[in-house]
């Protein structure tokens, strides 16, 4: 009877193990520019979205999601939630992308990026009953901005540093992002150096208004742009901007904009067009030749 328990502690202590996943800090010490930052990330569960946020991040990281060695494709995706910089949506524009990913084979890395520091212990209400007013919202969020897209550097610059060690190939690593998420992917877009230059990018249900610079890189990186048509946060059009603009720079850019779907659907099913996007995105990356396992 000993014996059976300590093998089942053992089994499930293998496990758990298996199942874990490496969190990465993005820097060494206080990220700069938060250095007196002194809250701790939380996560709450129970909210007006009904769906896991993380919010109070003052310490970015990177959450590893790698394939099956015999899936493995060499492409790596950073994933950046939304959440109006307030909080981070990390199952349906995080965790849950990445699974979708790996079952691709492409190596995903999720990020939390800082955001702006909530009062209370509900993040979620405290957000909404600042959404009415987009020109007060961008003025609180606009000294947590830059630091969050600085944070998407940091990713992309780690993932290329440590492609090596993931089987990960140093010219296909993408990054992409959901709503407030899209604003740090394009953030990063707009003004890379060649070291934290995506290869590809992925602005779902972007928001532009938070950029002043909104110029197309000489060397723009092919972009994959998702928004539904009747967004009740009125984001269509900055992903219609992303196209037009991609278009007029003579770029590769494909845009998939759905009648119906709302604002942050994300992997959430509503049995709606919009559920199979993801499915979109992988037919792009095939096309591009992503997914070819290497």
């Amino acid at each position: 009877m000993k014996k059976t328990t300590l093998l089942s502690i053992l089994v499930l202590g293998i496990c758990m193990i298996s199942n874990a996943q490496q969190v990465i800090r993005l820097y060494e010490g206080k990220a700069p520019g938060s250095e007196n930052w002194t809250w701790s990330e939380k996560e709450s569960s129970k909210n007006m979205f009904n769906t896991k946020v993380i919010y109070n991040v003052s310490e970015p990281t990177l959450t590893v999601y790698l394939p099956k060695p015999e899936l493995a494709t060499g492409t790596a995706i950073v994933i950046a939630p939304g959440g109006a910089f307030h909080t981070l949506s990390i199952d349906s524009e995080g965790i849950d992308v990445a699974k979708w990913l790996n079952a691709k084979g492409v190596a995903a890395f999720v990020l939390k990026y800082r955001v702006v520091k909530s009062e209370t212990e509900d993040p979620v209400k405290e957000l909404i009953g600042k959404m009415g007013d987009f020109k007060k919202l961008d003025a609180e969020n606009a000294p947590i901005v830059p630091l969050a897209i600085a944070d998407g550097k940091k990713a992309i610059e780690y993932v290329r540093t440590h492609a090596k060690e993931y089987n990960i190939l140093t010219n296909q690593i993408g990054l992409m992002g959901f709503s407030a998420g899209g604003t740090v992917t394009m953030g990063v877009t707009y003004n890379y150096t060649p070291e934290n230059r995506p290869d590809f990018v992925a602005p779902i249900y972007a928001y532009l208004g938070a950029l002043d610079n909104k110029t197309v890189p000489k060397d723009a990186p092919p972009a994959f742009v998702v928004v539904a048509t009747d967004d009740n946060l009125g984001f269509a059009p900055h992903s219609v901007q992303i196209y037009t603009d991609w278009l007029a720079a003579k770029k590769s850019v494909e845009l998939h904009a759905y009648l119906k779907g709302g604002h942050g659907f994300g992997m959430r099913k509503q049995n709606i067009p919009t559920d199979t996007w993801i499915e979109r995105f992988g037919d792009w990356m095939k096309q591009q030749g992503y997914l070819n396992v290497h």
